[in-house]
């Protein structure tokens, strides 16, 4: 219970402190091992220029013993705490420093030009850097205190385990109130997508004015936001425009029907079954436009769930679809200019808007219909014409929207749920292609469709 109770009380580490930390953990360890490679090659100079000296008093006394003018008792070899001894091959003391007058002898160095070693001598409890080197039939010894070296060395340990724990303190002061400036700007952005609900899309986090990360990032939810704000809109004028068109056709069926109630005498049933499965069957059409968008949306949002394409006759389907208006009989119907042209897509979802295209024709037609397929090498060209009323330059592009009619009671006389076109479009971008109105028809309307073509 208790190891629980810690476990909860343990709040999480910030971005802030971790950052902190990491970023101090890293100066501590440059800090050391510059201190210390610092302190190395401190007492290695000092050791030099020491061991320099040596061997200059060292010629010195070899100068003399070339000479003949030696001395026994050595002077000017440095401060009173130097030594010189001179030692011949027998082990007898040749000459030496007053300071050192009885003492033993100090070691052979053995055959060389020169050896160092720091040791202690029997005269002195403190640490000597000692030099010997072999003359003839002599060993030099010249030796002197390193005391001076260890104190200046010790000195710069204790200023560098002062200023270093200083710096860290002042490097940790700046750097948390640095990370704390650089995070600002996240925390505001975060205080403002806690603040955003389905209600507030139009709400956008705070951008600031740099290029670096954090600017990027924000512009990015920016963008996303504006692309959720449209999604909803959309979505919500999608519900607004299915209620209402949903509303229209069960209001009339509801209102024929209480008239029969309240009337029975005077009911004409016939009359009144035949215009209830009008509107059914006006309702069944809208719902399946509805379920074909909505099935279009999930594929767009989950590219998982497209379907797989193959191989599709598009002029099998632009036939199949003129028998279905000719079948009418309203119209007269061209497919002079149909040629066979194969694109890659789902056979279905081409034939539904084909189909549309084909409806929308056949409703504002005056009295032709002009079917043209063209394969145009690496493009499909598909054109439907009628020679209707034609639609004003400002519409082209508006009835392409959901539940767009160009005459403003909405009314659905015309057999139409104002989706035909927007699922037309849907899927014919879904292809790869395209759809418009053909600006240059200046009688009637024509719509071209472009699609990438296979070769069979």
């Amino acid at each position: 219970m208790g190891g629980r109770m810690r476990l909860r009380s343990r709040a999480p580490v910030g971005m802030r402190t971790r950052i902190a930390m990491v970023s101090l953990t890293a100066m501590a360890v440059v800090l050391l091992l510059t201190a210390s490679a610092l302190l190395i090659l401190h007492q290695r100079l000092l050791t030099d220029s020491l061991d320099e000296t040596l061997a200059s008093r060292s010629d010195e006394v070899v100068g003399l013993l070339e000479a003949g003018r030696l001395p026994a008792i050595i002077t000017g070899q440095g401060d009173i705490d130097s030594v010189t001894q001179v030692v011949d091959d027998s082990g007898s003391v040749v000459a030496t420093t007053a300071n050192f007058i009885d003492q033993p002898v100090l070691p052979d160095p053995g055959p060389g030009s020169g050896t160092y070693r720091t040791t202690r001598l029997p005269t002195d409890e403190s640490r000597m850097r000692v030099h010997s080197r072999r003359f003839g039939d002599n060993v030099v010894h010249t030796a002197a205190p390193i005391d001076d070296v260890e104190e200046s060395v010790a000195a710069l340990r204790l200023g560098l385990l002062v200023t270093i724990p200083m710096a860290m303190i002042l490097l940790g002061m700046v750097l948390w109130r640095t990370v704390g400036r650089a995070l600002r700007p996240v925390e505001r952005i975060r205080n403002r997508v806690g603040e955003i609900t389905a209600t507030n899309l139009h709400l956008r986090v705070p951008q600031p004015p740099t290029r670096d990360e954090i600017g990027r990032l924000a512009a990015t939810m920016n963008d996303m936001l504006e692309r959720l704000e449209r999604s909803a809109d959309r979505q919500r004028r999608f519900v607004a425009d299915a209620s209402h068109e949903l509303r229209g056709p069960l209001t009339r069926i509801r209102t024929e029907l209480e008239v029969d109630l309240l009337q029975p005498a005077a009911a004409d049933l016939t009359a009144t079954h035949r215009s209830v499965l009008e509107e059914a069957e006006g309702l069944q059409r809208l719902i399946d436009d509805l379920l074909a968008l909505a099935r279009l949306d999930a594929a767009a949002a989950d590219p998982g769930l497209a379907t797989d394409r193959r191989p599709v006759d598009l002029d099998d389907i632009v036939l199949g679809e003129v028998e279905a208006v000719r079948a009418i009989g309203r119209v007269t119907v061209d497919i002079s200019r149909v040629s066979a042209v194969q694109v890659l897509g789902n056979r279905d979802q081409l034939a539904r808007a084909v189909r549309n295209l084909a409806d929308n024709a056949a409703r504002h037609a005056s009295s032709t219909i002009t079917f043209q397929l063209t394969d145009l090498g690496d493009t499909a060209l598909l054109s439907i014409a009628d020679d209707g009323p034609g639609i004003e330059a400002a519409d082209r592009e508006r009835i392409f929207e959901r539940f767009t009619r160009l005459d403003e009671a909405r009314a659905t006389d015309d057999g139409g749920t104002g989706l035909g076109l927007a699922i037309t479009r849907e899927i014919i971008e879904r292809h790869g292609g395209s759809v418009v109105v053909d600006p240059d028809v200046e009688t009637g309307t024509r719509f071209v469709v472009r699609l990438p073509a296979v070769r069979p």
